[in-house]
């Protein structure tokens, strides 16, 4: 096992939209709450400072109406290409309590409109990525990209 496999998840889709609509997608908070929790939950609240040291919090609401605030920070942008974000801190450079991952977006431009999308989680500890795992992350991330390729349809 390599250290990459130890500690990393990963999702890849293609999508027929360009890479535009897929960064608008995560980078609007009013897009991000149709997309970016598999139903039945949702997202009650989203504040997104897009930018490298720029925070964000993504309040995640269950069914039953409790609400999960999730805060970070964006470590890098590349507008279109690349997004890299991190729970390691909350805001500006206040580190959290216990870091779990960081999440990498690559958009790859394969023509015709269409994108090849790479959603990376990488994780501190590998028992971070098994919890992750059991978490249902390749559910959770899979049904939240079936939801985004609903979105990119209307867009």
């Amino acid at each position: 096992m390599t250290a990459s496999t130890q500690h990393e998840l990963v999702l890849v889709r293609e999508f027929d939209a360009p890479r535009e609509k897929i960064f608008k997608a995560w980078t609007d908070p009013d897009l991000v709450k149709q997309w970016f929790v598999p139903r039945p939950w949702s997202v009650a609240d989203a504040t997104l400072d897009v930018r490298p040291g720029g925070a964000s919090v993504v309040v995640m609401q269950d069914p039953e109406g409790n609400r999960y605030p999730n805060h970070g920070v964006y470590l890098e942008i590349v507008e279109n290409e690349k997004i890299v974000f991190t729970d390691a801190y909350t805001s500006a450079w206040v580190p959290a309590e216990k870091p779990f991952f960081t999440g990498v977006i690559l958009l790859e431009d394969l023509g015709n409109g269409r994108t090849k999308y790479t959603a990376r989680a990488l994780h501190w500890r590998a028992e971070d990525k098994e919890a992750h795992e059991k978490m249902g992350f390749h559910e959770g991330w899979g049904k939240a990209a079936d939801q985004l390729a609903e979105l990119l349809a209307k867009m």
